[in-house]
């Protein structure tokens, strides 16, 4: 069982940034797939960024084309720690965001942090 706990939220205005840090428990966190996804009202959740293992010491990232240029996915392994710098925020990227981790093929999530991009 991973647990994973979300934190960096908050209100911040359009053209701001906020970094979100995600820590998961587990002693072969390098090994985990690591997401973050977000979730605004009325909405489905949707993909944000992942950066996910591919053997040794290679990570690869991928990002949503909704936040390319703005945000980046990172990880710090000896922290077990996953971040998401976002940059130039917009209204639009006002959601709840959550961190995923896959590990042995099954998924586990945060309970969420709130983000409110004000205009």
């Amino acid at each position: 069982q991973v647990q994973l706990v979300e934190s960096g939220g908050g209100l911040v205005q359009a053209g701001g940034s906020l970094r979100l840090s995600c820590i998961a428990s587990g002693r072969t966190f390098s090994r985990y797939d690591m997401g973050w996804y977000r979730q605004a009202p009325g909405k489905e959740r949707e993909f944000v960024a992942t950066i996910s293992w591919s053997g040794g010491l290679t990570y690869y990232a991928d990002y949503a084309d909704s936040v390319k240029g703005r945000f980046t996915i990172s990880r710090d392994n000896t922290k077990n720690t996953v971040y998401l710098q976002m940059n130039n925020l917009k209204p639009e990227d006002t959601a709840i965001y959550y961190c995923k981790a896959v590990q042995s093929s099954r998924n586990y999530w945060g309970q969420g942090t709130q983000v409110t991009v004000s205009s």
